[in-house]
């Protein structure tokens, strides 16, 4: 373990990746449950929309107490397209948590193979030791182009060690033949495959050399513009942000911390949506609840505390009446 006399060497890291709605953050609430008492573990972890919620799910069940350490890097992409550069996340967070293992969760809409530059450039050779890159897969979804033609979906099997077929309770007969003939298909054989449910991964899938290999030279632009999870929330009681890529947009909402959530109406709202994925963090009258929508279903979970109420909309195209409806949900003064 790290000291803070010494300098910072070989923290083992794993990538979680996979595609929106794959169950990256399950699995890796699963993986922190199983953690050594001893160890200390970071979490890096990176969304496409501007708000930003995983990190605030990670905060409601897990601290520093508990030796999880969080860092998020909202906005798109971390390698290209974030205001705070990934390389600077990640030496603070090792700075701040000295771990013994560091996990990273880019984006399901990011660019997995320019992250694994960064990782693998000659600048992180000493301090972080590349281990096996997990990558989760909902084999239902091999039947939707929007997945099977998108370029960062099928990187995200391309780079993998160890493919999750995520969610196997749900699966229907050919499903899991279809991911087996897919990874064939797509060159990604080599890897190891297993099927799970509700992201329950084994600790011993985290451990040993990564055999995937990419060029360690790349140049990382990020853009300029400021942090939304770091603006101070205006005298309206919200701020609101939008984002767009990969074909997909986003939307979200911050709110101020005496802003109050009826708990009843707003799963009422949540879900009646009609979206890719949903997540957000929410006071309420009844306390603070995690909110996680996919196309299966919407999920509550109560959470120990939250600094603020946060929600972020992932769809297709992004509805105006949203708003109204959220809006509808928040307690009366």
């Amino acid at each position: 373990m790290s000291t803070p006399d010494k300098k910072i060497l070989a923290v083992p890291t794993n990538i979680i990746t996979g595609f929106l709605g794959a169950g990256k953050t399950t699995a890796i609430l699963h993986l922190l449950k199983h953690k050594p008492t001893e160890e200390k573990w970071a979490v890096l972890v990176n969304e496409f929309g501007e708000i930003g919620v995983d990190g605030s799910m990670f905060e409601g069940q897990y601290d520093e107490e508990h030796g999880v350490f969080i860092r998020e890097v909202p906005g798109g992409c971390m390698c290209c397209a974030a205001g705070l550069p990934m390389q600077i996340a990640i030496n603070q967070l090792l700075s701040r948590a000295k771990p013994d293992r560091l996990l990273i969760e880019p984006t399901g809409l990011g660019h997995p193979k320019e992250v694994l530059q960064i990782l693998s450039a000659d600048y992180n050779q000493d301090t972080l030791d590349l281990q096996k890159i997990v990558t989760l897969v909902d084999a239902r979804k091999l039947v939707d182009q929007r997945y099977t033609n998108h370029q960062t979906f099928n990187q995200q099997i391309t780079i993998a060690d160890i493919i999750v077929g995520n969610k196997l309770d749900l699966y229907q007969p050919l499903d899991k033949s279809n991911l087996e003939q897919y990874l064939e298909k797509h060159e990604a054989a080599q890897a190891k495959l297993i099927f799970t449910e509700n992201g329950e991964i084994p600790l011993q899938c985290l451990q040993g050399k990564t055999a995937t290999m990419v060029d360690g030279h790349f140049h990382s632009v990020a853009e300029d513009k400021p942090l939304l999870t770091e603006a101070l929330i205006p005298e309206c009681g919200y701020i609101k942000a939008f984002n767009e890529g990969e074909g997909f947009q986003s939307v979200g909402w911050r709110f101020s911390p005496g802003r109050m959530f009826d708990r009843k109406r707003i799963f009422s709202f949540l879900s009646g949506l009609s979206a890719e994925r949903m997540k957000a963090v929410l006071i309420t009258e009844q306390g603070v609840f995690g909110y996680n929508l996919t196309s299966d279903a919407l999920t509550e979970i109560e959470l120990d505390d939250c600094s603020e109420s946060r929600l972020e909309i992932i769809a297709d195209n992004i509805h105006t009446e949203w708003e109204d409806q959220l809006m509808a949900c928040l307690v009366r003064d």
